[in-house]
């Protein structure tokens, strides 16, 4: 059992630092503005609380598409309760036991944690370097998002979360290991 909450804090102190001017700024990840990440954020936020309840419903059975829905109008507030509230609900043991739902996949409850946390870490660094903030990750969560990453096989026609792995040094910092595990390059800039 992973503590997610120091993480979608930090998401949520992002969140709280996006501009209005920067909602259609790219990100890293192919085709998505910061509003359409931000979106994915508050989706999946919805998502995997409901996950780690056991829910078995329209939140769990398929992946929303972030790009057809509007942005709530309270967008900063909304994200960083279900955030909040994605946190409380892996606080509970029996979200780690067990089978959840997620995105319409049935996976092991810790499973679905690991895919909870990874998301929220990944997409923060998304949204940190697309908005120009800095981003640090409390070290017992990179650790697992690592390890997590490191089983993900690479492909090359890789999509979603994970693109192809990029290369990155041996000494580089953790983070920028992650990265590079997850397809995403750590020198991305929105210039």
């Amino acid at each position: 059992m992973i503590d997610l909450t120091p993480t979608t804090d930090r998401v949520s102190q992002l969140v709280a630092e996006v501009r209005d001017d920067q909602l259609d700024a790219p990100t890293p990840c192919p085709q998505m503005s910061v509003r359409v990440l931000l979106n994915h954020l508050h989706g999946l936020s919805i998502a995997f609380r409901d996950a780690a309840r056991k829910i078995d419903g329209p939140t769990t059975s398929g992946a929303p598409d972030p790009t057809t829905t509007p942005l709530p109008e309270d967008w900063r507030d909304s994200i960083r309760a279900g955030l909040a509230e994605l946190a409380a609900a892996w606080q509970d043991p029996s979200a780690w036991q067990g089978m959840s739902k997620a995105g319409g996949q049935q996976m092991p409850g810790e499973v679905t944690g690991l895919v909870a946390l990874d998301e929220v870490t990944l997409h923060g660094w998304d949204l940190a370097a697309a908005t120009g903030q800095s981003y640090e990750v409390e070290p017992e969560a990179l650790n697992a998002v690592e390890q997590f990453c490191a089983q993900v096989p690479d492909d090359p026609d890789r999509s979603g979360l994970f693109g192809p792995r990029v290369p990155v040094a041996d000494d580089a910092p953790q983070l920028h290991r992650v990265l590079g595990l997850a397809g995403r390059d750590p020198d991305w800039t929105a210039g």
